[in-house]
């Protein structure tokens, strides 16, 4: 199982990385702007998840990750030199998929540490939302987790539902989380779904 998990992280490394570029590529970036966009969407969230949890940071000693990255920019480069154009919501389903992996990710590396379900409900959450913040926040965009669609809140979702189910199989587990979380936010996505708070006064 810990192969699966690996798996899973390389492959949400490279959707973050993915959307990184784009967004980098909305922005008109150069080519270092771009790593560093695609670097700190892809590993942002997993770095302050470890730094948090006091153990080793993931990518220090595996240089796969920074392999992974830059092949993930290198393509999505190659494919937008043949796009004059590319629309919000291939970012906006790239950043979906990715936090849809990187929410298990987190949960289940706050839980082999041996993290209270709370704790690592929170930790899942971190680690999908806060490389696409520390991204939005360099492009001088409003962070996703700060708009009214839901966000956050499906990574809560999908987190409660592996730290619920992770004790029974981790398998069936790390599916309906990862589904869960990309349901909600591809729904919030394509119907505006949100938590509204406040009011609207006139």
């Amino acid at each position: 199982m810990t192969e699966w998990f690996y798996i899973a992280d390389l492959a949400g490394v490279a959707v973050f990385a993915v959307a990184g570029t784009l967004l980098a590529f909305r922005k008109q970036m150069d080519g270092f702007g771009v790593v560093v966009l695609a670097s700190v969407t892809a590993i942002g969230g997993g770095t302050t998840r470890d730094l948090i949890l006091d153990v080793p940071v993931f990518w220090l000693h595996d240089p796969t990750y920074f392999l992974v990255i830059l092949l993930a920019a290198m393509s999505t480069i190659i494919w937008l030199r043949f796009k004059a154009y590319i629309p919000l919501n291939r970012l906006l389903i790239a950043d979906a998929l990715g936090i849809a992996f990187f929410t298990v990710l987190g949960a289940e590396k706050a839980l082999n540490t041996g993290m209270s379900p709370v704790i690592a409900v929170i930790m899942g959450t971190m680690t999908a939302v806060f490389g696409g913040m520390l991204r939005d926040v360099l492009a001088r965009d409003i962070p996703l987790v700060l708009k009214s669609e839901l966000y956050a809140t499906t990574c809560i979702a999908g987190a409660i539902i592996f730290v619920v189910l992770q004790p029974y199989s981790a398998n069936i587990a790390m599916a309906a989380a990862m589904t869960t979380t990309l349901a909600l936010r591809l729904g919030a996505i394509r119907y505006h779904w949100s938590l509204t708070v406040f009011k609207e006064h006139r």
